[in-house]
């Protein structure tokens, strides 16, 4: 998702330096000008802000604490922007040791997946000093459609996590239902056409439904990273003293996919432990 992100940053004309863990991701950007780092810390070197997107929170810890990491190469007055999805502690403590460099950390998840990185019409919540968030907001109106400032450190990323209970459960409501669909003898794509537009209708049910029923399961997001973020809410819940059954069962069939070796497959693929 960080490829067609920093796209839209490069065709609103910014100049870009980039680091990625594998050098040919970043080609493209690359072939139109931008600059090839060989660490974090000197892509941050001289940049008056800094994207951060990785899979999870000991990626952004390297990323940004460790030794060729940004805070090695940033300048006080800088803003970090992360888009990962990762622990919202982990976030308030980073943000706390990058602000002893004068490094402002803003978190800022983003759900859409790879179709609303591309289209740039992303949903971003943040969290941090709502002076960066102001300094930072014409930059994330490149990537994204609706940007909301969610208030303090980590609140972006618990606002991720509310938005991945929802979206996790509704796949797994939508899966039952497919199923169900199917196994009743129903016509399963006019069976959407005819729910999706009252009550019952979610962007689970228009988009993934119908791949569901095709056996489509290419990712636009793997249930190998829907695992890692359900880790992430069961352990914010167990800070809170929370009991999420529900995220706890789709994640327990999550695990079953995983199991089957389907992990690198699209969530729509949860159809299939569903199915069995």
């Amino acid at each position: 998702m960080g490829l067609p992100m920093a796209g839209h940053l490069q065709s609103a004309g910014h100049a870009l330096a980039v680091h990625t863990r594998t050098k040919g991701k970043a080609d493209s950007l690359l072939e139109r000008g931008a600059k090839w780092c060989d660490s974090a810390a000197e892509a941050a070197r001289n940049a008056d802000v800094i994207f951060v997107n990785v899979p999870d929170t000991p990626d952004v810890r390297a990323v940004l604490l460790g030794d060729t990491g940004v805070i090695a190469g940033a300048r006080a007055g800088t803003i970090v922007i992360d888009h990962s999805t990762i622990s919202p502690s982990a976030t308030r403590d980073m943000a706390k040791m990058l602000a002893t460099k004068g490094i402002t950390l803003l978190d800022a998840p983003v759900s859409g997946g790879d179709i609303g990185a591309k289209n740039a019409t992303l949903s971003i919540m943040v969290g941090g000093e709502k002076t960066a968030f102001d300094r930072a907001l014409p930059l994330l109106h490149l990537l994204g459609k609706t940007i909301t400032y969610t208030g303090v450190s980590g609140n972006g990323q618990l606002t991720k996590l509310v938005n991945q209970i929802l979206v996790s459960v509704t796949n797994l409501a939508t899966s039952e239902a497919m199923n169900f669909a199917q196994k009743s003898g129903l016509d399963a794509a006019a069976t959407i056409q005819a729910v999706a537009g009252g009550a019952a209708g979610s962007w689970q049910l228009q988009n993934l439904g119908p791949r569901m029923l095709k056996g489509d399961f290419a990712p636009g997001f793997t249930i190998d990273l829907q695992q890692k973020d359900l880790r992430l809410v069961l352990e914010s819940a167990a800070e809170l003293g929370l009991s999420l059954r529900a995220v706890e069962l789709v994640s327990q069939l999550f695990a079953k996919a995983q199991f089957r070796g389907w992990g690198s497959e699209g969530t729509q693929a949860l159809f299939k432990t569903v199915a069995l």
